[in-house]
């Protein structure tokens, strides 16, 4: 099931990844979703429109689509959303829309493109998370005149697949290429690469960059691959890495797509008594990821800066409708940036921000 939100006026090219603490930037994008009927409110704007619907009410109207409300990677993105939208006032309209859940990712993200087009939006702002099943919608989108914005997932190359004006959001490959360099150059031989959403471009490059960035360290990595609906799902992951450790007693690393499995992930470590022999890194960030960082029980987590995919995007769609500006940047990355020891306590101080 699709559901839909508004916001109200309360609130992923460089190719070298820059190993330092994540700084919190003010610009321009997108932002999450959460549960309800749908509905839409003032976030934000001023200016000369750019489209139909901006050209009929003076309002920039822009729909974000984003992940599952009961992700926590989203709330960042649809925060950084919110407060781009805030430098606008009340000339530009957001509408957040989300799926239920990620059972069903390709096909209910498909539909939320219909949705977004059913709305006559200035711009339309949306991750690419499966090509196949979401690609003849966004050019269904763009074929009507409305201009898209690709962010998160899907990159540049899809992007101009469906005749976006452009791509923000990190490069997930190289994400990869560095967590698993990271491994290796810290004695890691076997890397684990926990894939809860097989089948997602996002998710797939992610284990592929951990896997050749292990090799290019001298180690090598295999993949968990687990049903969808197991992600977030603490007992079937922390049960199923947790066998898999068990099984193969030459994994000494475990990473894991998201921050939720990365905690069940910890979980399995420790009941498949492993701690203090199995690496643990993430990709994205939470407060127990940082606080593990911190105690010196997990190597590292890779930051692709969600709130500065909202804040870019939202940003970007207003300013290209309303004055018709694009940044030269394409893709324009917001990540990836990786949090170790040596720079948690910078991330940790974002975290009391509401931006991480």
């Amino acid at each position: 099931m699709m559901h839909t939100f508004s916001t109200s006026k309360n609130r992923r090219t460089a190719t070298r990844l820059l190993l330092v603490a994540p700084a919190i930037a003010a610009a321009v994008l997108l932002a999450g979703c959460t549960s309800g009927k749908a509905t839409t409110s003032s976030d934000g704007g001023s200016a000369a429109p750019a489209a139909k619907s901006a050209m009929s009410s003076g309002t920039v109207s822009v729909v974000v689509i984003g992940g599952s409300s009961s992700d926590p990677f989203w709330s960042a993105v649809k925060r950084g959303g919110q407060d781009a939208g805030q430098a606008y006032g009340s000339k530009i309209k957001l509408t957040f829309l989300g799926p239920q859940n990620y059972n069903n990712l390709g096909p209910d993200a498909a539909k939320l493109e219909q949705t977004a087009l059913s709305q006559n939006p200035t711009v339309v702002v949306g991750a690419d998370w499966v090509p196949s099943s979401q690609n003849a919608n966004y050019q269904a989108i763009t074929a009507k005149g409305i201009p898209v914005i690709i962010y998160n997932s899907g990159g540049s190359a899809e992007a101009k697949t469906v005749g976006a004006i452009g791509y923000i959001g990190s490069d997930d490959y190289l994400a990869g290429v560095a967590g698993g360099e990271k491994f290796a150059s810290s004695g890691a031989k076997h890397v684990l690469c926990v894939n809860t959403q097989p089948g997602a471009t996002n998710e797939e490059a992610r284990c592929k960059g951990i896997k050749d960035g292990a090799v290019k360290g001298g180690a090598t990595s295999t993949e968990l691959s687990l049903a969808s609906a197991n992600f977030g799902n603490p007992s079937a992951v922390t049960q199923a890495v947790k066998a898999a450790l068990l099984k193969d007693s030459s994994i000494d690393a475990v990473v894991t797509i998201g921050v939720t499995d990365a905690d069940s992930s910890a979980a399995a470590i420790t009941a498949a008594g492993k701690s203090g022999s199995v690496k643990l890194g993430t990709f994205d960030v939470s407060n127990s990821q940082l606080s593990r960082i911190k105690a010196g029980t997990q190597l590292f987590a890779i930051d692709q800066q969600p709130y500065l995919q909202g804040f870019l995007a939202v940003s970007t769609a207003y300013q290209y409708a309303a004055y018709g500006l694009l940044s030269p940047a394409n893709p324009n990355l917001t990540g990836p940036l990786l949090i170790t020891k040596d720079n948690v306590a910078k991330a940790i101080a974002g975290t009391k921000l509401g931006v991480r």
